[in-house]
């Protein structure tokens, strides 16, 4: 080795460390640089190497990190607003009792798509779904599936942390990662309803003590058109430069506005026809809160991603491939998938999986485009293992134990699988 490429044992061992220190509950960002340091160190650089790999690696995310918390601020509009609350109580409202599933799954799916954090939409959504539930008995194992399915679909098309890092990692369009997710999203919301349904009857049902009282004296919600504001200018100012590149209209071609422009002020147009201009500092700053923890997880995931880049692991991975006479096709995907269990996290993975194989999986001849969306869906996979967040955040939010939690996890991992092989199918072969 020439002193200036890390042996890819010794980042393989690092990143297996960091996994160590994140399933002992250590921070994950500590975690992550923790299994960087001993990374570069086995690997064969020298400690100024090392650190000097690590800078490099979270200057990488930067990008991405600045998108996340301009992000925040039509986050935070949605939620504290109840913009979010309504569209979920309007489209429940309106598919009504017999629909109750799909209802719960769409109204997640696209408070999600619209920019609110996948925990945060599920939180949003499971008062309603356990009412509902209870009304017409549907387990909370069915009804957590339809929230966690949901939330899946409407994650990979939305401009959230997770599509804004692997859209970044491969240097593609944020706003054609998530066109490009929409029939993976598509079905993933199929299967959810599907195998929910199979579970209607299984696990623990609702009981009274589980359902969440009105808050006495809370403030009026916005009308559903005007919650619509925000997220309909979101989404058609990021669909023009696509839309122009697709129909071959050079006039919304030209249209170039980043993602860190349009959606805070998607957010502030949103508060302004809600009416609620006065709260724009305490609507921010929530948003900001909120989007925080997320941007520096995702320079943690920056430095492990750094000092693999700078590893050989790459070759070694492209040689086994070629070896096993497997299409390079599947590296995208495995690699989501891998990163995903490995961290729990959807935006980690797509930051580490991006940035660990991402050379490797364009040598491949995989585009950039299909690369970000593969690497994207095989990330949601397996990203809700017990020592991530969400696990425990979601358990929460329907109020089920540890254990029935667990065996809700096989189901949700059929949802992310369905949405990875959709998107392998039509991006990795078809077109």
């Amino acid at each position: 080795m020439d002193g200036t490429v890390i042996h890819w044992g010794g980042a393989v061992v690092g990143l297996i460390i960091a996994i160590v220190l994140i399933f002992r509950k250590v921070n994950p960002v500590y975690a992550l640089f923790g299994g960087a340091v001993i990374g570069g160190l086995l690997g064969g650089a020298t400690i100024d190497l090392t650190v000097q790999y690590i800078i490099e690696g979270t200057n990488s995310v930067m990008g991405a990190v600045v998108r996340v918390l301009a992000a925040g601020v039509l986050a935070g509009i949605l939620i504290e607003s109840g913009a979010a609350e309504r569209i979920a109580e309007t489209i429940v409202a309106k598919l009504g009792e017999k629909k109750a599933l799909l209802s719960i799954a769409l109204a997640t799916m696209i408070i999600t798509a619209v920019g609110v954090f996948i925990t945060v939409a599920i939180i949003i959504v499971a008062p309603i779904a356990l009412s509902v539930g209870k009304k017409i008995g549907i387990s909370k194992t069915a009804l957590l599936l339809a929230l966690v399915g949901g939330g899946k679909a409407g994650n990979i098309i939305s401009p959230n942390p997770n599509t804004i890092a692997v859209a970044k990692g491969f240097d593609v369009d944020l706003a054609q990662v998530m066109i490009h997710g929409f029939l993976p999203a598509v079905a993933g919301l199929i299967v959810t309803i599907i195998v929910a349904k199979m579970l209607t009857n299984k696990g623990v049902m609702v009981s009274d003590s589980d359902q969440v009282a009105e808050e006495a004296g809370k403030k009026d919600k916005p009308s559903f058109g005007r919650a619509m504001v925000a997220p309909i200018v979101a989404i058609v100012l990021l669909a023009l430069n696509p839309l122009g590149s697709i129909l071959g209209i050079e006039a919304l071609q030209a249209i170039k506005i980043d993602s860190m422009i349009i959606l805070p002020v998607a957010g502030i147009i949103g508060l302004i026809a809600m009416r609620q201009t006065k709260s724009i500092i305490a609507y921010t700053t929530s948003g900001l809160n909120k989007m925080t923890g997320t941007a520096i997880i995702l320079i943690g995931a920056g430095a492990i991603a750094g000092i693999i880049s700078k590893s050989n692991l790459s070759a070694v991975v492209v040689q086994g491939i070629d070896v096993m006479g497997v299409s390079g096709t599947f590296l995208a995907p495995l690699a989501g998938i891998l990163m995903g269990a490995a961290t729990a996290s959807t935006s980690t993975a797509s930051i580490v999986a991006a940035g660990s194989f991402g050379e490797a999986i364009l040598s491949m001849g995989t585009a950039p485009l299909a690369a970000a969306v593969m690497v994207h869906t095989g990330a949601t996979v397996i990203d809700h293992l017990p020592h991530g967040n969400f696990f425990h955040v979601t358990a929460e939010s329907v109020k089920m134990s540890i254990k029935e939690r667990m065996k809700l996890i096989p189901y949700e991992s059929i949802v992310g699988l369905t949405m990875a092989i959709v998107a392998t199918i039509l991006y990795g072969f078809v077109f």
